[in-house]
């Protein structure tokens, strides 16, 4: 049903997130997932609800140890299975523990949070660096509020 598309390993060391929510430190797991929403398969994009492209980031002892593109079809994004009844089915995405977005509204936030994700938006378009800027405490996060008349503009990796 959903297609695992492997990238290269990356590593790069990560401490405590210093940003609202949860750091790496509290998490008693072996390994830790991370998604970021990337439906172009290059940057950071909006619209987490409708998006159906995420690179999976697989963290262990403070090392991103793998990273795939997971695609859904569309019945598995978030916006759709919104509206799916069959609880027995099970969404890839359910097994994450932070998803990183450039956008994302208040009904999915909630829905996340009662699954005991972490739904983080931010302004910073390069997946690799959200995630180590997130693992170190440096991820520049957008609040709610911020969020909604905020626009996206092109930065270097590491500038917001």
């Amino acid at each position: 049903k959903y297609t695992f598309i492997p990238a290269k390993t990356l590593q790069f060391q990560v401490g405590g997130h210093r940003g609202a929510g949860r750091s790496p430190q509290r998490f008693k797991l072996p390994i830790m997932k991370i998604a970021v929403t990337s439906q172009n398969r290059t940057t950071i994009t909006g619209h987490a609800g409708k998006c159906r492209k995420f690179w999976i980031f697989e963290i262990k002892n403070q090392q991103v140890q793998n990273k795939q593109l997971l695609e859904l079809p569309r019945e598995q994004s978030y916006h759709e299975s919104a509206h799916t009844v069959d609880l027995t089915t099970q969404n890839p995405l359910d097994e994450i523990h932070v998803l990183i977005t450039a956008g994302i509204g208040q009904g999915l936030r909630n829905r996340l949070q009662r699954k005991n994700i972490q739904a983080i938006a931010t302004s910073e378009t390069d997946p690799d660096c959200a995630v180590a800027a997130w693992l170190n405490g440096s991820l520049l996060v957008i609040t709610p509020e911020a969020h909604e008349g905020d626009h996206h503009h092109d930065k270097e990796c590491g500038q917001g």
